[in-house]
């Protein structure tokens, strides 16, 4: 199977900078190929310390001069916030660049202060995602762009730079909800799995999403990708205790910037899921805590392996994408699980069944 690293920028140590913090997640990412990893991934937020990465494909275009050898994926390029014509143009773009390196991830976003920000309506952001993804997935295969649906209007016009090549197979989309799942089958996109919820309710959700692709494509779906908060150490003690301080930590604060304790997302159109979870958060945040980490990536180099092995056969994922830096931590402690993750794990994880996540370049 491939093996991601994927760098979040997340400003939460009030004694660091945020330039501090880019440079030690840059310094990180400058040893993924040198350590034995296939692609570096970005993540797109505004706003907030909760991660500093306002532009996707302007982080990826940094990789693509960097390393010639490296994948270039976006976990995600949150649709609902951006004109989806130029989405279309910066996608291609990039991807003639990188000489079709991309990996293409999509979503529709959850942070109110994000789509308060771009002065955009949370409750339509389920039909604005699915119109904007629907025109840039056709355009990107096409050439051309054009949309005249209720949330999104295009007049027809060429992509240019034009697509370099086709984009099946290589474009995947965050679904957490099982209405983002179906709408992923019908668009014929692979799944991003970002661990949130028990495992019981993953495999359902991929399996109606299967039959749904299977259905809707004529073919199976794509294995999908599975994303992974992830600390390695040579004492399973010590990397507990790691855990809950850094991942734990991670996880208070994606209940802080998505106000997963607030009533909003009750009363939000399309995020009914979300709502489900907001009394449970707010009378057991302890317990949603020390969950949160019982589905990542923690301990001794043999238990990470089982663990991934574990999640990988309970998802069918094909591939595995760790994020290392998270919560504040130390840059020493994060190199320091990162290279024994690829001493003793990647390797391993090397062997494993899954199809590579983009086929081979040329030009």
């Amino acid at each position: 199977m491939d093996v991601g690293l994927s760098l979040i920028f997340q400003g939460v140590d009030p004694n660091m900078t945020d330039h501090e913090v880019y440079t030690n997640d840059l310094r990180m990412g400058d040893l993924a190929s040198e350590l034995g990893f296939q692609s570096i991934w970005g993540v797109e937020h505004h706003f907030t310390d909760y991660t500093m990465c306002p532009d996707v494909t302007q982080y990826l275009s940094y990789w693509a001069g960097r390393n010639p050898d490296l994948g270039l994926g976006s976990m995600v390029i949150v649709l609902p916030w951006h004109d989806p014509m130029r989405v279309a143009e910066e996608v291609s773009m990039l991807d003639n660049m990188s000489n079709g390196r991309m990996i293409l991830g999509v979503g529709r976003g959850l942070g109110r202060v994000e789509f308060e920000g771009f002065g955009k309506d949370m409750n339509a952001s389920r039909e604005t995602f699915t119109e904007a993804a629907t025109m840039i997935l056709d355009g990107l295969e096409t050439g051309f762009c054009e949309a005249d649906g209720k949330y999104v209007k295009q007049p027809r016009r060429e992509i240019r730079p034009r697509p370099y090549k086709s984009f099946k197979g290589r474009t995947y989309a965050a679904a957490v909800s099982p209405e983002s799942s179906k709408i992923m089958a019908e668009l014929g996109v692979g799944i991003l799995i970002i661990p949130q919820k028990p495992w019981d309710h993953v495999e359902k959700e991929m399996n109606d999403y299967r039959a749904i692709y299977r259905e809707v494509n004529g073919e199976e779906a794509p294995a999908p990708i599975l994303g992974g908060w992830t600390y390695c150490d040579e004492s399973a003690d010590r990397a507990e205790e790691m855990a809950y301080q850094y991942i734990g930590g991670y996880y208070r604060s994606v209940i802080e910037h998505y106000e997963m304790a607030s009533d909003h997302l009750k009363s939000t159109k399309g995020y009914e899921t979300y709502g489900a979870m907001v009394d449970h958060v707010t009378k057991n945040l302890e317990d949603v805590v020390r969950f949160f980490m019982s589905i990542q990536v923690y301990g001794t180099p043999k238990q990470c392996l089982e663990r991934i092995q574990d999640f990988t056969a309970r998802t069918g994922a094909g591939a595995y994408n760790g994020v290392f830096s998270y919560g504040g931590m130390p840059y020493d402690d994060v190199e320091k699980s990162l290279r024994l993750f690829a001493k003793d794990v990647l390797p391993e994880l090397r062997k494993m069944p899954g199809e590579p996540l983009l086929s081979p370049v040329s030009g």
